[in-house]
């Protein structure tokens, strides 16, 4: 007979188990019991899915089994398993022919999950905000899963807030609320720890971290934002506000619109512009030479300015101020003779509203009869806030009534502010520049020209000189402001460009990465680049674009100090709405010191040339071997350790002066030729108190034309030496450098002679050490010294005299040798007498003195 078994079969296996409980029970059974063989039970064979489990037969009479796993079941990869068994009896003998085997049994088998998996959150760390004052039924939710496979282990139960005493509590769903009302002063930021239990009460391994920020009301207004920002020269282009953003409070908008403000009316002239001298600036600037500086520096040479009120601007911009009672008239020698139809007259100027109903006029220049009658040639003066600029022609140019006075009504005029001026002339057309931009006169008057006589003028800077018509001459018409830079130059005028570049601030707003700016946004600069607006539709675009605005100071020395900004906003709102109002921002920019340049000049302080040099057609040039360097002291972040760095700078002059007795220009001249200067930003200028050569250029420009000067004397008879002093200057003396002095001896000998002063090329950061100890040892040997030395010492004493003696004489016959050749007009051979090869040494870590 078949043995028989149950037509199907449930079980249960607890996972990483090895047992399957079967219901009902694992039983065979066969008819042919109790025969041996026949009715016994051999094996249970399991068919289908590759399923991980066996049939062991337990007692082969009885025919009970068990049904067992191969392994280890996880329930995480799977939960049940269905399969078909079947049972075989021992069939007819002992070697087991004959099998019978059973109908074919389904088993489904489930696995039972065990609590394994902790609890494990899905983020790792949550964030949320919240208004003050306000309670929330949730602040935001958190959520942890678990990877057991049943419903009792794998689902999460409960959450709990592990850190105590907050003013927080969580629900069985993870819903965060706030038990109490949160104040934004009190504090702006909780953190909080919460955990997880799965339903079988396990929890989480690692707990969750909760960061709560509390918001203060919503206020409209910018965000993000800082009150100051610290500006490194030599940085660029740095933002301004790069995490700032405009909160609305939700409000429905329309359009956004921000002016940025740079106020820089406290630098300088109006804002941070390059501190050369007006020579200086004219010459960088490609400006036409022939202009008259009205307004120089006071010197020996340029002293009509002498007794004026100055208001030295920072960083040695030079300003001049009018209190209503300064003025100074220009030497006959200085003012330009030759006023064509053509000629421009530029300046600086800040003035105010003039006190007074009636004011009257106040001039800035004047050119007046200088005696017996009051006619005014050609002035410029401000009058109840008009420019008004006259100018009337001689007879003898035209005979015709013609254009005389050109007026201009200007808010720059009276604003307090500073601003660039500039008059072309090209007449009858005059036309005015205010910080490069064009005006045009609104009001110009005819007059007759002036009929000529032999009557001197005065040109006058502050008023204007009245010589006639009253009893004893005097200024009048006294100017009130400041002004700084006034030039005339005659037969030409000045183009839009150089004016620009005149007057162009090196500070000022800019915009980060231009391109990445939003389609939508529209942006527009003041000329100065101080002013900056933007409009945008869209909230995040106009943010973005002013997290770009920046501020840029492109001077290598920029103007230390604060820098106010102004943020201005307007909001247009959808329909009807009660709009916004966004209060204004004010932050400043601090620009910081910028590392000061130690100027540098080395060389042979002391040379010696044969005569003859001196008399040569080129002269000698004391200066070959000049070499200028600059450094910077820099910290690299450690207190105890700057560095020295070497930089490179321009130079706006440099200054040969003679020490002693000026130069005799009758036989002796301290020169650059022209040729030197070719290709170069300079100029120079010579007297007998020496030379200057001027103009903003490199150190390298510079050390080539200083090489070049040539000083020469065709009469060095009775002259044993010569000395000059050098001094070098970047931005009109703010950064001058060492005062160089250096001497030409004058060697009267043909007979050529190798000497090298090794001296005179000692490093400069080397000093002479003294060492008393050793001379007091030499002092008590001499006191000590017996009779017999005593005798050696007075015979060295009496060779030596006689040795000073033939000197002497031999000088003498040399000097009058020197003499016969003068006047003979022969030429010694040209004996090149440095001192040595140039060593140049620049010691960086030498303290400089004030």
């Amino acid at each position: 007979s078949k043995p028989w078994i149950e037509t199907s079969y449930h079980g249960v296996i607890t996972e990483n188990m090895d047992t399957v409980l079967l219901d009902p029970p694992l039983v065979a059974l066969d008819k042919d019991a109790p025969v041996p063989y026949a009715g016994e039970i051999c094996a249970f064979m399991i068919h289908g899915q590759e399923a991980p489990f066996e049939a062991v037969v337990l007692n082969k009479t009885s025919g009970e089994g068990v049904l067992r796993a191969k392994g280890l079941v996880d329930c995480e990869t799977q939960k049940e398993y269905t399969f078909l068994i079947q049972a075989y009896d021992c069939g007819a003998g002992a070697n087991g022919v004959s099998w019978k085997k059973s109908h074919k049994a389904v088993v489904h088998i489930q696995v039972d999950d065990v609590n394994e998996f902790s609890p494990v959150f899905r983020e790792a760390i949550y964030h949320a905000a919240v208004t003050e004052g306000k309670i929330y039924d949730s602040i935001l939710q958190v959520e942890a899963w678990d990877q057991d496979c049943s419903p009792q282990y794998s689902q999460i139960c409960n959450y709990d807030i592990v850190t105590s005493d907050t003013p927080f509590a969580i629900d069985r769903n993870g819903n965060i609320r706030n038990t109490e009302r949160l104040s934004y002063d009190k504090q702006l930021h909780y953190k909080i720890m919460v955990t997880a239990f799965d339903c079988g009460q396990k929890r989480a391994t690692e707990s969750v971290a909760v960061h709560i920020d509390v918001k203060p009301v919503c206020k409209p207004g910018w965000q993000g934002w800082n009150k100051r920002m610290d500006y490194e020269p030599g940085t660029g282009s740095k933002q301004l506000f790069p995490k700032m953003h405009l909160e609305t409070c939700d409000g429905p908008l329309s359009a956004v619109r921000a002016m940025v403000e740079l106020q820089t009316s406290h630098i300088g002239k109006g804002c941070d512009r390059e501190t050369y001298s007006e020579k200086s600036l004219q010459k960088l600037c490609g400006a036409a030479s022939g202009s008259t500086d009205l307004l120089p520096a006071p010197a020996a040479s340029t002293n009509w300015t002498a007794s004026l009120l100055t208001d030295s601007g920072r960083d040695s911009d030079l300003i001049f101020r009018f209190d209503g009672r300064q003025a100074s008239n220009v030497p006959e020698r200085v003012v330009p003779q030759n006023l064509t139809d053509q000629f421009t007259i530029a300046t600086w100027m800040k003035h105010g509203p003039s006190p007074g109903l009636r004011a009257e006029k106040e001039t800035l220049l004047c050119n007046s009869d200088k005696t017996e009658m009051n006619r005014h040639h050609y002035s410029l003066y401000v009058h109840n806030c008009r420019l008004v600029f006259l100018l009337r022609r001689d007879f003898t140019q035209v005979d015709t009534f013609r254009p005389a006075e050109f007026h201009w009504k200007l808010e720059q005029i009276c604003d307090k502010e500073w601003h660039y001026y500039v008059i072309n002339v090209e007449f009858p057309a005059v036309t005015l520049f205010v910080d490069g931009v064009t005006y045009e006169p609104y009001l110009v008057t005819d007059d007759w020209p002036i009929h000529p006589s032999s009557i001197d003028t005065q040109l006058t800077v502050g008023a204007c000189w009245q010589g006639g018509e009253v009893s004893t001459p005097r200024f009048t018409q006294y100017f009130r402001g400041s002004l700084s830079g006034l030039t005339i130059r005659p037969g030409k005028i000045e183009t839009q460009k150089v004016i620009s570049c005149l007057q162009a601030c090196k500070e000022g707003l800019d915009i980060n990465s231009l391109e990445s700016l939003g389609k939508d946004i529209k942006f527009h600069f003041n000329p100065a680049q101080s002013v900056l607006v933007m409009e945008g539709e869209d909230l995040e675009s106009v943010n973005t674009a002013m997290g770009k605005v920046s501020y840029i100071n492109s001077r290598q020395f920029p103007t230390a100090g604060l820098r106010r900004l102004h943020i201005t906003t307007t909001v247009q709102c959808f329909g009807e709405d009660i709009c916004i109002s966004i209060p204004d921002i004010k932050a400043v920019v601090i620009v910081l010191p910028p590392s000061e340049p130690r100027i540098t000049i080395a060389g042979s302080d002391r040379l010696v040339k044969p005569s003859a040099d001196l008399r040569g057609a080129t002269g000698v040039a004391p200066f070959k071997e000049l070499r200028i360097t600059s450094t910077v002291t820099k910290s690299d972040g450690t207190v105890h350790r700057p560095g020295v760095l070497e930089v490179m700078h321009n130079l706006d002059y440099c200054d040969v002066l003679v020490i002693g007795e000026e130069l005799n220009p009758e036989h002796e001249s301290l020169e650059i030729h022209h040729s030197s200067l070719i290709g170069k930003h300079l100029d120079a200028t010579n007297s007998t108190s020496g030379i200057s050569i001027y103009g903003v250029d490199s150190m390298a420009h510079y050390e080539e034309a200083l090489r070049q000067v040539r000083y020469r004397n065709w009469r060095p008879a009775t002259l044993t030496n010569r000395r000059f002093r050098l001094t070098c200057s970047e931005l009109n003396g703010r950064y001058t450098s060492n005062e160089f002095n250096l001497e030409i001896s004058v060697l009267h000998n043909s007979a050529p002679v190798e000497h090298v002063n090794h001296m005179a090329v000692q490093s400069q950061y080397m000093r002479p050490v003294h060492h008393p100890l050793m001379v007091h040892t030499l002092n008590s040997h001499i006191s000590g010294t017996p009779p017999a030395a005593t005798v050696v010492i007075v015979i060295c004493i009496a060779a030596l005299v006689v040795i000073v003696v033939l000197g002497i004489y031999r000088l003498h016959s040399t000097h009058l040798d020197g003499s016969k050749r003068e006047e003979d007009g022969a030429k010694d051979p040209k004996m090149d007498w440095d001192d040595s090869t140039l060593t140049i040494t620049v010691n960086p870590m030498e303290v400089r003195e004030h």
